[in-house]
């Protein structure tokens, strides 16, 4: 579905909302995207220059990179120089009207500059200012430099990925600047409910990187604290629930998730191996658990002689849970993607269109949209300023000392 289709029939939930973004790559920009998405308007502050450094990362087209047009969509550019006093200053009074300051510069940053908690809340009691950064706003590594890739291995998800024995393998996207900015976004939704509520408080969230990996970590500490158990990699198996893997077809790997009772019964009357089915230990989760590399065997005998499709289709008659590994070429032509407008055409203001992800979760009365693409560097900055009650000529002004661009 076009963007702008989407746009026209939706609802904003977050009308009115008024967010700061100061951030820069991943975590705290993919926090104000969401935002954005369902009707907060984002300003972003870049630096005059280059801009956030997103915007020349991975692959280039018409000089911005295609990711940007994705995370930042919906969104302000205001070109300003936070190291500047006249930019600070500009900074606070945006601030000063703001529902919410998202930043994760390095601890220490913004107090240097005069933006710390304490300096902004005096400002605008009702502030909430989320704070990612990699190791959080306390403790003997908060000035650290962190990333997302160091969250992942400092969370205990780096430590597992991959095969047994082997390097570590990185999950592939930016999963722990991702998951820090999910954690944010639901921070910022409690922290406004907690202010219309309990007399118009604002607060900081705090969110770590390595924390916000660490909370999705399921067992991983109760089974070290219980038992002494330290787990680890294990490929596309899942430890401890069995069967549930990735096996081999004569044309692909289908993924096969037979670990219910009823339905690895189904399964194993599927693949032929009735003896299986039927075998006494077999019938809960820890019997299968003990035989978990002779089902392996069994079900790989059964699907690497077949093609991907047919494995699929038999699967699916017996309502056994399975699928293909998807590429990009297979999302993008996939008809429940589509079906789902989870893939959008989006306009860009470099002159081309492109298709970009649907917006997630979906909502049915107030469903998330694209308003606007997003903005070359700067776009924004003279309405911005324009808005906040600055002459034309305080306007050059402030460009000509470098404060704005």
């Amino acid at each position: 579905m076009d963007a702008t289709h989407v746009s026209a029939m939706s609802p904003a939930a977050l009308k009115g909302m008024r967010v700061v973004e100061m951030g820069q790559l991943i975590a705290g920009p993919f926090c104000g995207k969401t935002l954005g998405e369902f009707g907060a308007e984002v300003i972003k502050i870049e630096p005059p220059g280059a801009g956030d450094p997103l915007r020349n990362w991975r692959m280039i087209k018409n000089g911005t990179s295609v990711w940007w047009q994705v995370q930042s969509r919906n969104k302000r550019s205001l070109a300003l120089d936070l190291r500047t006093p006249e930019g600070q200053d500009i900074a606070r009074q945006l601030i000063a009207k703001a529902d919410v300051l998202i930043e994760n510069f390095r601890p220490g940053t913004l107090e240097k500059w005069g933006m710390g908690w304490d300096d902004l809340r005096q400002l605008n009691p009702g502030l909430v200012m989320l704070r990612i950064s990699g190791y959080g706003q306390t403790g003997p590594y908060r000035d650290l430099p962190g990333f997302g890739a160091i969250g992942e291995a400092m969370g205990g998800l780096r430590h597992l990925t991959g095969e047994p024995g082997r390097v570590p393998l990185r999950v592939g996207v930016s999963i722990g600047d991702t998951l820090a900015a999910l954690h944010g976004t639901i921070g910022v939704m409690i922290a406004l409910y907690h202010r219309k509520v309990n007399g118009g408080a604002g607060q900081v969230i705090d969110v770590a990187l390595n924390e916000a990996v660490f909370n999705v970590m399921e067992s991983l500490i109760p089974e070290y604290s219980v038992f002494g158990a330290v787990r680890e990699a294990a490929g596309s198996a899942l430890p401890g629930i069995a069967p549930s893997n990735a096996y081999p077809c004569s044309d692909g790997h289908v993924l096969i998730a037979g670990n219910g009772d009823s339905i690895f019964r189904r399964l194993m009357e599927t693949i032929g191996r009735a003896d299986l089915a039927n075998a006494p230990d077999l019938q809960s989760n820890a019997g299968r658990v003990a035989r978990a590399a002779e089902l392996d065997a069994a079900i790989e005998a059964w699907t690497h002689t077949r093609r991907l499709d047919k494995v699929l289709a038999a699967l699916s008659a017996a309502g056994v849970p399975a699928g293909r590994v998807y590429t990009a070429k297979d999302i993008h032509e996939d008809p429940h993607y589509r079906a789902r407008d989870m893939i959008l055409r989006q306009q860009t203001r470099d002159g081309y269109a492109l298709d970009v992800p649907g917006i997630v979760p979906r909502l049915s009365a107030t469903p998330g949209s694209v308003r606007s693409s997003a903005p070359r560097l700067g776009d924004d900055t003279d309405s911005v300023l324009q808005e906040m009650g600055f002459s034309a000529r305080d306007v050059a002004a402030l460009r000509a000392k470098g404060a704005i661009a």
